[in-house]
């Protein structure tokens, strides 16, 4: 239940402390005092958005708190989920800032607005004038059934598991299109990697290759060149190894002499035996230099791909080539493993259809057991509320495969007659405001009697009933009192006399500014605002007696 609600700098409040008592509570005062105010700023605590436009300084920060008792309401692992400290008294704040930017803390730790609706909607249900217009909503009265046959569980797994179901959908509908399309690159993948491939990039070296035809292209040169460096060493009559062998002959013969001739003839043979070897090697270089057309055409063949190459994939060398090759490779494997995937995916999207189906039939085979149940604890209700001919008819139509939706393989409709013999139409066709108000009544009063949600708001539900009827209305707020808080904003004497706190808004106008005001009346109190409500202009005596008549009842 809601214990105190504070309220700073919103609307005509500036600053608003509540204190809520158990049982049935009674909000009244004159119309545009500001009770709608005070459910305004709570759902704000319960996640609603909001703006600068709520701010009555707007150079200062709007913030409403609020404390509720829940103990014994389970919501320890949701605290926990959360990372939230639990308590037995949990606090709740919003804040707006003067630039509209809104803060939100349970027990003082920072939440987003979707925890705050959360954790909201397990404790405090508010009605709103407005929302007897949702009756006629076939969501609405499907939770209502829902509510009613306790299928709080029930109705979560199976949302679970459409949530998944259409995530597989999803996935299911993206591996076919990306299939469709692979296919239609399949091709040009493969003759890209074909052409990589047989390039055979990894045995290939570009500068050897480079090099090698470059010595062909140049063959005869290198040949005459050579040639002409071995006769210079060792050809003709006349060369360089002939000559070094007659030093070498001459610096030998000279050795006895002297010691330094013996070195000048070892020098001079390592000079002979190094210049013999080069010319060796060039003769055997020269041998082997053999211009070959064949091979010059390979090569120029094979050196001409790989700059083709180069060029259409603007790369520069092989080894980024070979990038190349093995990311279409991939590409072309992860193609041929669609449709391994896809048949994957088929098969648990049919198995997860298979369990969604099976717990929507569960939940149609619930709805329908407790629709009739709800019917006639509804017919009961309303007989209470002055309308005994009245009859509502909950009609379950169940729903194709393929309109399965959030809610299962239902639609439901509320059907209602207001008079004996009258013709079931749907709610929107032929119940009127006090009707749909008196039947609103009684939908939340058998749904309070299956939930354990420990508060609940009425917003003027009394609208459109008077006299004897308003007083059975308000017999059955205090007959819901007893399992929850009830708190109600109503114009209704009878409905007024029949709270055990009773709150009055009014009006407090300054010279520059007016403010919303909220106190407790004292039993006399009561009686001289119960006896307000009973007449028009200054209460006289029997108006008064009344009060007091209808509050000692």
């Amino acid at each position: 239940m809601i214990q105190e609600l504070s309220i700073s700098n919103y609307a005509l409040i500036d600053q608003l402390d509540i204190v809520f008592q158990p049982g049935l509570t009674i909000i009244t005062g004159e119309t545009g005092a500001g009770k709608s105010i005070l459910l305004g700023a709570l759902g704000l605590i319960l996640g609603q958005r909001a703006d600068t436009g709520s701010l009555q300084d707007k150079s200062k920060k709007c913030t409403v708190e609020a404390v509720f008792s829940i103990k014994g309401l389970n919501l320890e692992s949701f605290f926990s989920l959360h990372d939230l400290d639990y308590s037995e008294v949990c606090t709740i704040r919003r804040e707006i800032s003067i630039e509209g930017k809104g803060r939100a803390f349970v027990n003082d730790t920072p939440v987003n607005l979707q925890i705050l609706k959360e954790i909201g909607s397990n404790l405090i249900d508010i009605h709103s004038q407005h929302e007897t217009l949702t009756l006629s909503d076939s969501a609405f009265q499907l939770a209502v059934l829902d509510a009613f046959a306790a299928n709080e569980t029930l109705l979560k797994d199976y949302q679970t598991i459409y949530q998944l179901y259409r995530k597989l959908e999803s996935k299911f509908k993206s591996l076919i299109e990306e299939e469709a399309a692979s296919k239609r690159d399949l091709d040009y993948y493969q003759f890209q990697f074909n052409e990589l491939e047989l390039a055979a990039l990894d045995k290939l070296n570009l500068e050897q290759l480079e090099s090698e035809l470059e010595v062909l292209n140049n063959a005869e040169e290198i040949k005459i060149h050579l040639n002409r460096a071995s006769s210079s060493l060792n050809g003709g009559e006349v060369n360089l190894i002939t000559s070094l062998n007659e030093i070498k002959t001459i610096l030998s013969g000279l050795s006895r002499f002297n010691s330094s001739f013996v070195e000048l003839s070892g020098r001079i043979n390592s000079s002979f035996i190094e210049l013999k070897d080069i010319a060796s090697e060039l003769e055997t270089l020269e041998q082997g230099v053999v211009f070959d057309p064949d091979r010059v055409g390979e090569l120029n063949i094979c050196l001409d791909a790989v700059y083709r190459l180069f060029q259409k994939h603007q790369v520069k060398s092989i080894p980024e080539l070979i990038v190349i090759r093995d990311d279409l490779s991939g590409k072309l494997l992860s193609i041929a493993s669609l449709e391994s995937a896809i048949k994957a995916c088929e098969k648990e999207l049919q198995n997860c259809k298979k369990a969604l189906l099976e717990k929507a039939s569960t939940l149609s085979i619930t709805r329908n057991k407790f629709k009739t149940i709800l019917e006639k604890e509804l017919k009961q209700l309303l007989t209470q509320l002055g309308m005994p001919d009245a009859s509502i008819q909950a009609r379950c139509l169940p729903l194709s495969e393929n309109e399965m939706n959030t809610y299962g393989l239902d639609r439901l409709n509320f059907f209602f007659s207001a008079n004996k013999g009258g013709e079931m139409k749907e709610l929107n066709k032929v119940a009127s405001g006090g009707e749909l108000s008196r039947l609103m009544l009684s939908i939340k009063s058998v749904i309070a009697k299956k939930t354990s949600l420990p508060a609940i708001i009425f917003d003027e539900i009394d609208t459109g009933v008077s006299g004897d009827i308003a007083d059975k209305v308000g017999s059955i707020m205090e007959q819901m009192a007893l399992g929850m808080q009830v708190i109600t904003i109503t114009h209704l004497p009878q409905i007024a006399s029949k709270g055990a706190t009773h709150l009055y808004v009014y009006k407090e106008i300054t010279a520059q500014k007016t403010f919303t005001r909220i106190r407790q009346l004292k039993k006399e109190e009561r009686i001289q605002e119960i006896a307000k409500m009973l007449s028009t202009g200054q209460p006289g005596p029997a108006a008064l007696k009344n009060a007091k008549e209808l509050l000692n009842s």
